[in-house]
């Protein structure tokens, strides 16, 4: 099976390689405008991939008239053809550069991503950044400044805290909802993937517990939230903040206790234990950006109150 190509232009490049090594038709006339359309890209990687293949001795460039042709003598010199696996699809190409902002969010100040530069860097073409960071745009997680290029605002505690107080509402929401389609056999498994597998094995952090209560509340528009991209920013966000194995420990134990009281159906204990993991992602954040000021006062929530089953 074909591995993904890594950039457009490996993608363009190897499938042009294939077609005239196996004979296979081609555009017609083999021109940047015609090659762009037939592989739904821009010029920029059809122009790279054809100067490859120019050096390679597989396309000619007339002298005449500077228009391209294929080398008859390089048609048909191997065996049948079979495409080249595509590029990254456009979600692969949102998860990696949503990581771009987030590391520009770390900084502590504004900070513009240009596109010349994170094309360069991954090997793609503008159109893919530009593309993909409208879309960060129309979310609010960044914005378009002329001449300067796409500004990501430093993270604040303000930003930690607003997220999570939607998130907190939300999931204790979906849990209340998730009740009557909790499997135990599900539960149960993933309380054993946040717990040791052997005596003197590390923890493991088994994170399906908040998909699967968001997917079994049946709410689409609470599913929604956490598809959407200012989510997907602090999954990354929450990730990157806590790889120290003393805070995997302390989240695995946070699940189990959320996992525990489900499987023993205390619903308010589970809700409660919910609204507690979620709010300790506070300090968790706080810390990776050396921030204060985010005490609260003992045995109180500024977050949403767990929803209380009838």
């Amino acid at each position: 099976m074909n591995k993904p190509s890594k950039t457009l232009t490996d993608y363009v490049e190897e499938d042009l390689r294939r077609r005239i090594q196996s004979g296979q038709d081609l555009p017609s006339p083999l021109t940047l405008a015609k090659l762009s359309q037939h592989y739904g890209v821009s010029l920029a990687p059809v122009r790279s991939a054809l100067d490859t293949l120019i050096e390679e001795g597989l396309i000619c460039k007339k002298e005449s008239n500077g228009r391209i042709e294929v080398n008859s003598k390089k048609i048909g010199t191997s065996g049948s053809y079979e495409p080249a696996a595509s590029p990254l699809r456009a979600d692969d190409w949102d998860r990696i550069l949503i990581k771009e902002v987030v590391m520009a969010s770390l900084t502590g100040t504004v900070t513009y991503l240009r596109e010349e530069a994170l094309a360069q860097k991954h090997g793609i073409g503008r159109s893919i950044i530009r593309a993909t960071f409208s879309r960060f745009a129309g979310a609010g997680l960044i914005e378009h400044i002329a001449r300067r290029g796409w500004r990501v605002r430093p993270l604040s505690l303000v930003d930690v805290r607003a997220y999570l107080q939607v998130r907190e509402t939300l999931e204790l929401k979906a849990m209340d909802l998730a009740k009557p389609h909790l499997i135990r056999e599900d539960l149960e498994q993933m309380l054993a993937g946040n717990q040791p597998s052997g005596k003197n094995s590390p923890t493991r952090l088994d994170n399906r517990l908040h998909g699967y209560i968001i997917e079994k509340s049946g709410n689409p528009y609470i599913r929604d939230f956490f598809r959407q991209y200012v989510a997907a920013y602090y999954r990354i966000l929450f990730d990157y903040a806590a790889p120290e194995a003393s805070v995997v420990v302390e989240m695995a134990d946070q699940h189990c206790r959320i996992l525990d009281a489900l499987i023993a159906q205390a619903w308010a204990r589970a809700q409660t234990a919910l609204a507690e993991h979620i709010e300790s992602q506070e300090r968790v954040l706080g810390q990776l950006l050396g921030l204060t000021g985010h005490k609260k006062a003992a045995g109180r929530s500024h977050y949403a109150k767990p929803i209380r089953s009838s």
